[in-house]
């Protein structure tokens, strides 16, 4: 009996071994030598050089020895002021399509698809590429405003430093396919019988969805706003083919990410960019905690806490 269970033990983590492999060398190992980098000057053709806090200092203040960084500041700001805006509009933009697909209408199977497509796209080259030609000076908005209002001057919308990221963000919000699924399962658990309940009383659908849909969701939109606060703050992609990799105009779309990827493999300053990488991480980290804090008051998880 003990050898039966003994062997089933050796079993079970032998099947382990590949994914603690997997995550030892490509996860752990990575990690903590980046933490490592992150306090040298390398290069990638030279031995890392250690520098202590120089590349932190340069980050954030500067000194006699050397210059700050304001381009990294400016990053920063560019990322948090993306995050702030994108994050809650497509969230909003996600339940109200959800609270539409939640209806008792024909070929909304077909709908659901249809709005979770762009989700599966956006990320992609492709569609930053076309995104970046809709916007463009000659592009299809601009014909658009054009045609119908023939006397308007419209500017060329990615090459304004005034709407760049403002293009960037009507992106972010055309992929709510991801929080507006979820979103929806969770409108599919709330017990008809409450709204039912609320009618007989005289509530309307305003009220009805502050007292009833809000609280009953709370626990998703938590999930969504952390996941999508997450995934905002790593945004690249869009950034870079819009930009031309470059962050233009004058820095208006230069993600953390993207100046992080411009130090690393532009600049060559691999260990400058593991600094900056560290420092996304603790400030996802306390965006988390914060939100977390933030939501003990405002979330219900239906026993009473």
């Amino acid at each position: 009996m003990r050898k039966t269970v003994l062997r089933g033990y050796v079993s079970s983590y032998l099947f382990l071994v590949p994914w603690l492999i997997g995550f030892l060398v490509l996860t752990l190992y990575p990690m903590i030598y980046s933490l490592y980098l992150s306090f040298t000057d390398y290069n990638i053709l030279q031995s890392p050089k250690w520098v202590g806090l120089k590349n932190f200092i340069v980050m954030f203040s500067g000194n006699a020895e050397y210059v700050k960084d304001t381009r990294f500041l400016n990053s920063l700001g560019v990322t948090f002021k993306f995050v702030f805006i994108s994050v809650p509009l497509k969230l909003m933009f996600a339940l109200a399509v959800a609270m539409l697909m939640n209806q008792k209408l024909r070929l909304i199977p077909l709908y659901r698809t249809v709005y979770y497509i762009p989700t599966l796209l956006g990320g992609s080259v492709a569609i930053a590429v076309l995104w970046r030609r809709l916007f463009a000076g000659d592009g299809v908005i601009n014909m658009i405003i054009t045609g119908l209002i023939p006397s308007a001057n419209p500017p060329s919308w990615i090459s304004d430093p005034r709407y760049a990221l403002v293009t960037l963000i009507l992106l972010a919000v055309w992929q709510f396919g991801s929080p507006m699924i979820i979103f929806l399962a969770g409108l599919k658990q709330i017990p008809t019988e409450f709204y039912e309940a609320a009618s007989v009383d005289g509530a309307g659908k305003v009220r009805q969805f502050f007292n009833i849909t809000l609280p009953a969701l709370s626990p998703i939109i938590l999930f969504n706003l952390i996941m999508q606060m997450i995934s905002a703050f790593q945004s690249f992609t869009q950034a870079y083919v819009v930009s031309s990799g470059n962050g233009g105009p004058l820095d208006s779309t230069m993600f953390y990410s993207l100046y992080l990827y411009i130090k690393a493999f532009q600049h060559s300053e691999m260990g400058y960019a593991s600094a900056m990488a560290w420092f996304l991480l603790l400030v996802i980290a306390a965006m988390t905690a914060i939100t977390f804090k933030a939501s003990d008051s405002m979330v219900s998880y239906g026993s009473g806490e």
